[in-house]
Formats: structure tokens, sequence, C-alpha cells
């Protein structure tokens, strides 16, 4: 099956169900809190929920720059494979714990799971889909992480109707059969395991090129250290739209939470979603004419994002906010589809996995920095005002990108 033509498709396809159930394994705790703190006594308080949430973001990101080392070196295939089963017996044995330590200790236990998938995820796509097809490839894949967003926002009703340790159950075991079927149908790229079988020796190269090896290679291109500070800014009103965006809805328009925050999640998924499907598109045909094209596509969508936080941070009026918010979603979409096949344009197919877990490191930790100072902003009444600043901050990554990033090819190999 791996030679047919329709195949590097077919990977795409795998894979996206892979990425909807990694976004809602993780996020459908975050809505279960009211039913889990009835039997969890310590969720009671919003600290230790806090601590809960924060300990995946921190273990995912600590975890990220060393998973793409390993995606570098061994399988990808049994990597995604791995990893899914690994998260989804997590969320599994959630349904059993009966204390706030057991609960903790598990979902560290996913991030470093989780982060195992997206670079070698993101690589084995890279490496089937050459060419005219990556953007839009990656790009097909990210709107699997958007809908299993969406779809872990439903866990508070599905745990009302029958409950959260059911839900946990349940879903687990969706992870665990399909990892099964992953395994039968998903292959690495037969050149890239021609290549190491080529080697004279696996285990000496394996040896030589130990894991300082990747990490040099990689932090030694300036080049890299642009589109990590171009990946990262960016990461801030992305993260902040994941978490402060349905308080920004309700406080701007005056709504109750069960109305904000369905809209709001609603606006930036379906957006995001047309977002990713334009960017690939038009950066795959782009290219085509002009080496630069996929940054050009980016660095469009990157700038569809500041006038958007500004209006999101100072309109009052449904048209203005959701506006904005489809704006917002549809730029940010286009930059998330292009991330990756911009990497291929300056790292090497070796060392991609492991360029995009720095990258994946970078960006959870801005998350978690704006999540945080968005917070106290709150606090002080001043969420919009953060959310037109974090457009200015926008402005310094996309003049950086169009000055400095110049490629050569297209697929460094």
């Amino acid at each position: 099956m791996k030679n047919k033509k329709f195949y590097p498709w077919l990977v795409v396809a795998l894979l996206w169900v892979v990425a909807l159930l990694n976004y809602m394994d993780r996020q459908m705790l975050s809505t279960m809190q009211d039913a889990m703190k009835l039997d969890i006594v310590e969720l009671q308080k919003a600290e230790a929920f806090g601590a809960l949430m924060a300990v995946f973001l921190w273990i995912y990101g600590l975890v990220s720059p060393f998973a793409g080392v390993v995606a570098d070196r061994v399988s990808r295939k049994k990597l995604v494979v791995g990893s899914l089963f690994v998260w989804s017996a997590v969320t599994y044995l959630m349904g059993y714990a009966s204390d706030f330590t057991q609960l903790y200790w598990l979902r560290a236990l996913m991030g470093v799971s989780e982060a195992l998938y997206i670079p070698s995820a993101l690589s084995l796509i890279a490496d089937w889909h050459e060419g005219k097809s990556r953007s839009l490839a990656i790009g097909i894949h990210m709107t699997g992480l958007y809908v299993g967003q969406a779809v872990g926002g439903f866990g508070a009703t599905i745990a009302a109707t029958f409950s959260w340790h059911s839900t946990f159950y349940w879903f687990g075991i969706i992870g665990i059969a399909y990892s099964v079927v992953l395994a039968l149908l998903l292959h690495d790229k037969p050149k890239a395991v021609a290549a190491v079988a080529a080697s004279p020796n696996p285990a000496t190269l394996m040896k030589k090129e130990s894991l300082w090896r990747g990490l040099s290679v990689v932090l030694s291109t300036w080049a890299f250290w642009v589109i990590l500070i171009y990946f990262a800014v960016p990461s801030l009103p992305g993260w902040a739209t994941k978490n402060w965006l349905p308080t920004l809805f309700a406080d701007s328009l005056g709504l109750d939470m069960a109305q904000a925050g369905p809209m709001s999640t609603i606006t930036i998924a379906a957006s995001s979603f047309v977002g990713v499907l334009l960017g690939g598109v038009m950066s795959d045909k782009w290219v085509l004419r002009n080496i630069r094209g996929r940054i050009y596509t980016s660095a469009i969508g990157l700038g569809m994002t500041i006038p958007a936080l500004v209006l999101l941070g100072f309109g009052h009026s449904v048209v203005a906010v959701v506006g904005a918010g489809m704006l917002f979603g549809i730029g940010f979409g286009m930059f998330d589809a292009n991330n990756m096949p911009i990497l291929c344009q300056i790292i090497s197919a070796k060392y991609r996995a492991t360029a995009y877990g720095i990258m994946n490191m970078v960006g959870v930790f801005a998350g978690a920095a704006v999540t945080q100072l968005l917070g106290k902003w709150t606090d002080g009444g001043n969420l919009g005002m953060g959310f037109a600043v974090l457009g200015g901050i926008v402005i310094v990554a996309l003049v950086l990108q169009l000055v400095c990033l110049r490629p050569t090819s297209d697929n460094v190999e």
C-alpha cells in the first residue's frame, strides 16, 4: 500500500485522527472540573486545578526538544503509534483516579507522551509530501487539532450524561484501539528507512550522531533563530486566544460564560480551519513560482492577526469582536500551515524533528508566560489592552521574517 500514489494522503488522513485525539484528550479535562471536584475535593480549589493544567504544559515543553531528537533517530511511525497508545492508556487510567496526586502524575505522564507526537507526525508528513503538496498536507493535519480542541469541549456534556469516569474510560479505549489500526497502516518513508539500512553500521552511526550533534547543527544555523523568534512571538496571541478569548468575549460583549465560551471557541476553530486550508493551497502554488512563496503566504496570514488583535482588544459589538476573531483565526491558520514547510527550506531532513521540538518548547513556554501575564491584566481590568499590545509585538516578528529569511531550496536534504 505504501507504494501507491494515494498513500501520502492516506498518511495525512491517518494522522488527522491522531491529531484530533491528541487535542481532545488534553482539552476535555478543562471542561470537567465541576463534575470531578464532587469526587476529588482538592479540585474545589482553583489553584489545585491550575496546577493540574500547568504540569502538563511544563512537562510538554521540557520534553519537546528531546522528543524531536528521538524522532530524528528512530522510526517516526513507532513514535507516533507509541505516543498515541501511552496517552490513550493514561486517559483510560484517569478514569480510575481517586485523588489529586494520582491525577497530577497521570497528567504529567500525558505531557511526556503527547510531546512525542507533533515533531514525529509533522516530520513524517514532510517526508511523504515533498514539493507542491507539503503545506496543504500539513494544513489539513492541523485542522485535526482544531477539531479535537472543539470536541474536547464537549467532555462536560458527556460527563453530565454518564460520568467523568466513563468519559475518560471510553476516550482512552478509542485511542488504544486506533493505535492498533495505525500500527498496521502507517509506514515510514521508504527512502528514510533505506538510508539508515545503507549505513555501514547503524549502531555506530547512532553513537557518533549523539544527542548534541543534532542540537548543535540546528542551533548553529542562524536562520533557525529567525524562525524560532518568528514561531515564538505569534505563539503569544495563539495561546492567549486559547486560554483567554472566552473571558474577553464575555467582558466585551456583556455575555455570561455559557454563551461566550462556545461563541469564541467556534469562531476561532472554524476560521482557523479555513485559514490552514487557504494557506496550504496558496503556499504550495506560490512556491512553484517564487522560492519565498511560503514565507510570503505565512507573512500575509500573520499580518492579518495584527489588526484582528487590536480590534479584539477594543471592540465592543458582536460584529467587531466576532469579525476580529474570524480574521485572527484565518490569519493564524495560514501561519500555522507553513511553519514546518518553511523549516524544511532551512533545516536538513535529518534534523527537522529536532528543530520543531525546540520550536514547540519555546512556543509552549511563551504560552505559559502570556497566560499568567494576561491573568494579571484581567484582574486589573485591562485584558482588552493586553490583546492589543500583542498585536504590536507581532509586527516585530513579521518584519524580522521578511527581512532575514531567504531560502535557496524548498527541501533541504
